[in-house]
């Protein structure tokens, strides 16, 4: 029989573009896993190929009886809410539950990579390497990044691993499939449908003399090009191409940082638009926790061997924009 590769998270939005992406490279032999309570996200997984969906809350008393049939896991589930604020809620489901699929993956010697953030790196102040040095120093500006550092050091730790394991810190991830995240999906997404109903975006202002409204800087990275590279990772870790002095934490940007101002006037230039941008007052509740600036230093996962090009802000907005969004389609 052949076995399988688990994918939490399905229903969500970079998990279920992986599904999509691993149904394209003929890939069907998936269990999905994900809350499939929340109704508005099942337009993300109707239409893909799987086994079995399963969930979340059932995972590992499915394991207990059915863990010799899987070969893989890819754990991108998590609770992603930069707002709120209840740490213990973050535990759960980033800390423990990350724990406790560590464990079966290590029982069944069996490679793991998950999702890590880059909110672990807080205000920058540590810098944007993804060695592991600067883990236990850092300090993350909410309770989500707080979680997120917390079992990155917890994985370092373990003298008892999954056979090959992996972190990815993703950067500002945007693309298809994040309609439902509301008031966390991309500034794209929210550029996107302001400028339809209003015909124009409205920025944050920034609240630091060193930068300019609007000049706030991120490493925005396009979903599919985030997708490639958890498919090449897990070839590479399936064939026997991954080391073990691989194993560890890696960056998942582009490495190079563009203003939300570039970012607005790309999406109205997409559209076929001039750009109309004004600036607001920043909400009080994040101010204090804001991220100004975030870079990737992509040299590890180079030097682990990925070479392919990632999208330039310009060409991820214009295909995101274009065959998406414009469309209303789902990936």
């Amino acid at each position: 029989m052949e076995k399988s590769i688990i994918i939490t998270g399905a229903a969500g939005f970079i998990s279920s573009c992986l599904v999509e992406y691993f149904n394209e490279k003929g890939y069907n032999n998936l269990i999905i896993v994900d809350d499939f309570s929340q109704t508005r996200k099942d337009y993300n997984y109707e239409n893909k190929k799987f086994v079995i969906k399963i969930e979340r809350s059932e995972l590992f008393e499915w394991l207990q009886a059915n863990g010799d049939t899987v070969e893989f896991v890819i754990h991108l589930g998590a609770k992603t809410d930069t707002t709120e604020f209840d740490y213990n809620i973050h535990n759960e489901l980033n800390v423990e539950y990350s724990k406790n699929i560590w464990g079966f993956c290590e029982e069944k010697n069996i490679p793991l990579i998950y999702a890590s953030s880059a909110a672990t790196y807080g205000g920058g102040e540590w810098g944007y390497d993804d060695n592991h040095e600067i883990v236990e120093k850092l300090q993350p500006l909410n309770p989500y990044g707080v979680s997120k550092n917390e079992f990155d050091k917890w994985a370092l730790k373990q003298i008892k691993s999954p056979k090959y394991w992996s972190g990815l810190k993703f950067f500002n991830v945007y693309g298809p499939n994040e309609y439902h995240k509301g008031r966390m999906a991309s500034v794209i997404w929210h550029s996107f449908n302001q400028i339809k109903q209003n015909g124009k975006v409205k920025l944050f202002k920034s609240h630091r003399n060193d930068y300019q409204d609007g000049q706030q800087l991120r490493d925005f990275i396009y979903v599919m090009d985030l997708v490639k590279v958890i498919y090449w990772m897990y070839n590479e870790m399936k064939s026997e191409h991954w080391q073990k002095e691989f194993n560890g934490l890696y960056n998942l940007g582009t490495g190079h940082a563009r203003s939300f101002y570039d970012l607005a006037k790309n999406t109205f230039l997409a559209m076929s638009l001039e750009p109309n941008i004004e600036f607001i007052d920043m909400p009080i509740d994040i101010r204090d926790k804001y991220q100004y600036f975030t870079e990737a230093n992509m040299d590890k996962l180079r030097l682990a061997g990925y070479n392919a090009e990632f999208y330039s802000l310009e060409e991820g907005i214009t295909d995101y924009v274009k065959k998406y969004l414009l469309k209303g389609k789902i990936y």
